[in-house]
């Protein structure tokens, strides 16, 4: 099998997990499944876990990363501070291989091609690891918002495998015996959705606290979704009932009003946050009718993967 550098998210599948990490692999799931059932989800394309790996042995870095890693003690905040701004300073000043970065160039040009010039992405890691089924690398990696051009995205890829040596993501490895370099970064390129202008948020098919398995739970806040991602806002609470949503009712049995004190929006470059107005705080981010619509095009995604 020829192993590629990128993949567009149409060409995904989930069993695709080990060559682009389990995000991208359902981001690809999704849209070549759910489209047709009325599923909305950006495109994008996938920089694969091959091109990780290749990019770091051209380079040729990995012994000097292993030197550094050696003797850690992940107990000294400090020292692992120190070490993990070393190791990440190395591999944002590797220049991708010529090969890698014009893989990358070509699949941005097509999407420009659909969504207009220096259109602006998401630039998302997702870690993945072979011959390690209990590890979760979830959050431990880094999200770059509203990327646009060239020569930010080429810069924010390099940023995302930097981010493969986090302090967080050291630590966990060292303290769960894992060998850093059996463990490699995909990165996901979508298409942004301006929710910046309107809102954003989370669905559970399952309420997450109590195990229920017949709620769909929604939260929300405006602005861009790493806030609620990222627990810096209070969002709006909404459950509602699926045995009554899939007979056509309008089952919505309840909304909470959270805070939402601040949203993310588009800076010049990259998201600032900004103030919410009280006349803003004192509503719901979403409708009834949003809010049904979330629910069903959740059951519909539990329905394709089996389970909550």
């Amino acid at each position: 099998m020829i192993e590629e550098f990128v993949k567009n998210f149409k060409e995904l599948r989930i069993k695709d997990v080990e060559s682009v990490g389990g995000k991208n692999a359902s981001l690809g799931e999704m849209i070549r499944n759910l489209y047709e059932k009325g599923v909305s989800v950006p495109g994008g394309f996938a920089v694969t876990a091959y091109a990780y790996k290749y990019t770091m042995e051209e380079a040729g870095i990995d012994q000097e990363i292993e030197q550094i890693l050696s003797d850690l003690d992940t107990r000294d905040v400090h020292n692992l501070a120190e070490r993990g701004e070393k190791i990440r300073k190395i591999i944002k000043n590797t220049p991708l291989p010529d090969e890698v970065a014009e893989e990358i160039k070509k699949h941005y040009k097509q999407m420009e091609q659909e969504y207009g010039e220096n259109v602006d992405v998401a630039v998302r890691s997702s870690a993945t690891a072979e011959d390690l089924p209990d590890a979760s690398f979830a959050g431990q990696q880094e999200t770059y918002l509203n990327v646009q051009g060239e020569a930010e995205l080429l810069e924010k890829v390099r940023e995302c495998f930097a981010s493969l040596f986090t302090n967080r993501a050291i630590s966990y490895r060292e303290d769960k015996g894992f060998d850093h370099f059996s463990v490699y970064l995909s990165v996901g390129i979508q298409k942004m959705v301006r929710s910046d202008l309107a809102s954003s948020g989370v669905i559970f098919s399952i309420d997450t606290e109590s195990g229920f398995q017949d709620a769909v739970y929604i939260t929300g806040a405006y602005g861009l979704g790493e806030n609620v991602v990222q627990g810096a806002v209070n969002p709006d609470q909404f459950y509602v009932y699926k045995p009554t949503l899939k007979k056509g009712f309008r089952p919505i049995l309840e909304k909470k009003l959270g805070s939402k004190e601040q949203r993310m929006i588009y800076g010049e470059k990259g998201t600032i946050q900004e103030q919410v107005s009280e006349e803003d705080k004192n509503q719901y981010v979403i409708n009834d009718n949003e809010i049904l619509t979330l629910a069903k095009w959740a059951m519909i995604i539990e329905d394709h993967y089996g389970k909550p």
